[in-house]
Order: C-alpha cells, then structure tokens, then sequence
C-alpha cells in the first residue's frame, strides 16, 4: 500500500518530508545538507532492529559511512548527552541524525547542541534568557526519523533532559535546535506495539489538547490542535487494535507532528504533573500524560469548556457539552487499555506534597488555563492516584 494521496513535502515549521517509503531519501537529503559523515542517534532497542540494520545499508549503497550511538535510557539523561557528544567527537562526524522515539530525538538534539558549546547543558535550561549563551557556530544539523506517533520532538526547539541528581526534568532551548529536516515515513511505526502505540498516541492527544486549552493568543497552533485532536480520534484506536493499518498510522503519525507544533501556544498541568513523575518514577511519558488528562480537565472545568464545547462539535461527538467530553476520553482510553489511575502503574501517595511542589515549578505550569498552587497540583495528584473525576 503506497498512500500516495498521503505523500506530500511541507515547510512547516521545517522541512518535512511526509509519506510511505521516504526513510530511502535519507542519505541523498543528508548530502544535501553537506553531511558525508552522520552520527545515528537511536536507543539501544531500535539499534538492534532491522529497519536501523537497513539504513546503514542504505548508507553504504550511496557510498557514505555512518556510527551508531545507542546509549540512551527512556529518560534521557545529563549523561547520556555527554556519551553522544563524545561518540561525535570521536567518530570525527559532520551531522546527526535522530531515529526513534521522543527520548532518542531529544537526546540527539542535545547532543547537537553540545558539540559546539563549551559551557555545561543545564547552563541552556530554558530560564530567563539562557538560550543567548549559546554558541550556534559548532551546532551539528539534524535529521530527525521519528519511529512513533507521539512526542513531535522532530519538530521542537527543546529536550526534555533528566537532571538525575536533582531528580527534575530540565527543558533545553535554542531556537537552533529545530531539525533541518524531518522524515514522518509511517512504515517505521508498523512495528510498534500496540501498548506503545497507544501510551505515543495519547501523548500527540494531550499536546494537541493543552494547547488548545492553553490562554495566550496564537489562533494558527488553536487550529492546528484542533484537527491534531480530530485525527487522533478517528485514527488512534484504528492504529492500535491493527497495528499494519498503514493510513491510520499515518494520520497518527501527523497528527503527532501537528500536535508538537501547536504546543508553542503553551502546555499545562497534564505536562507539569507528567514531567515531575517521570523524574521520580521514571514511567512512560506519554502514559502518565493519558491517566492524568481527565483529572486536569475537570479541575480546569471552569476556565475550559466554552472551548470544550466547540472542540465536541468539531470531533463530533453526539453531546456537545464538557461532561460528554470527559465521558468521551474516559471511553477511549479504556478502549486503549490506559489504566484509570495512577495507583495502577504503582505510584504511590508518599510523594505527594513533593510531587506538588515540583508542578508548580514546571515550566509546563505557566500554559495551564488556571495558575494552580502547590496545594492544588498534590490535589489533582491525589485525585489521579484515587480515581476521583
């Protein structure tokens, strides 16, 4: 199945090849950019698999060499960035190109960025106006292959990095670190599990979301939330119970994309709550941003469903008001096999004030609808832990 009527080349915000079968321009699109030399940032899982195995020799038929470098854990780490930039250096490479999932494309961002710089990472957190420290010289490009429809990193200017010692999730920023050039190829996908494909795809959902909630001014990221979500809706479930569905992968696949882009509107507390769990429990991402979306929704209620009622009629759902909204994401992520509650991936209430604080210091905290305080952000964990909506 080709899908050519899904095949199309975008400037938005960067150069975006889309469509079945596009991996096979790697190496030609790497020249263009003056790389003869890349470096593959992966994980350790995707670079023993057959679609990693297949670039390389599709590398090697275009008479270019490349490196791999692996050591990345879920959670990107202080660390593995330092590895990466090592394995660079070393190998004497020209370029970087980012293949997996949101942790492989973060960490190889960084990587890039760290190349050219002399100062330490967390000196380029996204605070104040750190991002002018950079030296954008020495920066390596990046083409980014993301292999899930879920965290749109390929089309961010910022890494989720784990401080490990600080035990907080630290955004890096430069407006450099967008990639060059983006491939969305939804046969890359085909392989993902369905859990996976899943907990990816209700990540793309909750970007799409909290920027369309979100209170700054910036009607393009609105609409573009918009239909994110309308595709995800139509198209998840598909994905997920067949996973070779090769169209719904890749209407998921761009709405991940459309989704990473709208969030330049603003985050919230789904994402600040999401960021200080994975610090501390190192869950998935994407699953902790499914179980907690109901809650935040709910204590957001009074500041959000005007814009929910519009959202309902835009997806179509036969009620359109916010309790039919939330009954709505209730039923999907069940039919997802998403877990109701925090308690059921095993977090616990110990953490709880110091889950509350570290929300409230997010940088996600700024977008939500409502500045919520300390005290309402270990609420609405309380709330998540318990089931109560």
């Amino acid at each position: 199945m080709k899908l050519d009527h899904l095949k199309a080349d975008w400037n938005y915000p960067t150069n975006i090849k889309q469509g079945v079968g596009r991996i096979g321009e790697l190496p030609n699109l790497c020249k263009d950019l003056g790389m003869k030399k890349p470096l593959v940032i992966t994980d350790p899982f995707l670079a023993q698999q057959h679609m990693v195995a297949k670039v390389l020799s599709n590398f090697h038929d275009h008479d270019m060499h490349c490196d791999i470098f692996s050591n990345i854990v879920g959670n990107p780490t202080e660390q593995n960035v330092k590895d990466g930039v090592a394995a660079f250096n070393y190998g004497n490479h020209d370029g970087i190109i980012a293949f997996g999932g949101g942790s492989a494309i973060d960490a190889a961002k960084s990587v890039a960025l760290m190349v050219g710089q002399t100062l330490p990472l967390w000196h380029f957190e996204d605070k104040d106006d750190n991002w002018t420290r950079v030296n954008t010289s020495n920066m390596a490009q990046v083409i980014a292959v993301p292999t899930t429809s879920g965290t749109g990193s390929e089309v961010g200017r910022a890494s989720v990095i784990t401080d490990v010692e600080a035990k907080v999730k630290r955004l890096i920023f430069h407006p450099n670190m967008l990639p060059s050039i983006v491939i969305l190829d939804p046969e890359l996908t085909l392989d993902l599990p369905a859990h996976l494909t899943a907990a990816t795809g209700m990540d793309a959902f909750s970007h799409a979301l909290e920027a369309y909630c979100a209170q700054s001014y910036h009607p393009m990221a609105q609409g573009i939330a918009l239909e994110a979500i309308r595709l995800i809706k139509d198209n998840l479930l598909k994905a997920t119970l067949d996973g070779q569905n090769l169209e719904a992968r890749a209407h998921c696949m761009v709405a991940s994309t459309m989704g990473a882009t709208a969030f330049q509107r603003g985050l919230g507390a789904m994402h600040a709550l999401a960021h200080s769990l994975g610090a501390l429990y190192n869950c998935h991402h994407g699953l902790l941003n499914a179980i907690l979306m109901p809650y935040v929704l709910k204590a957001n209620r009074s500041e959000i469903e005007g814009r929910i009622r519009r959202l309902t009629r835009y997806i179509g759902l036969k009620d359109a008001c916010f309790d039919s909204f939330i009954a709505w994401v209730i039923t999907f992520r069940q039919q997802l096999s998403i877990p109701h509650t925090l308690s059921d991936i095993d977090i616990t209430a110990k953490d709880a004030c110091l889950i509350g604080k570290m929300a409230f210091n997010d940088p996600c905290a700024a977008g939500n609808p409502i500045p919520f305080s300390e005290k309402q952000y270990t609420d609405i964990f309380i709330n998540a832990l318990n089931g109560e909506i």
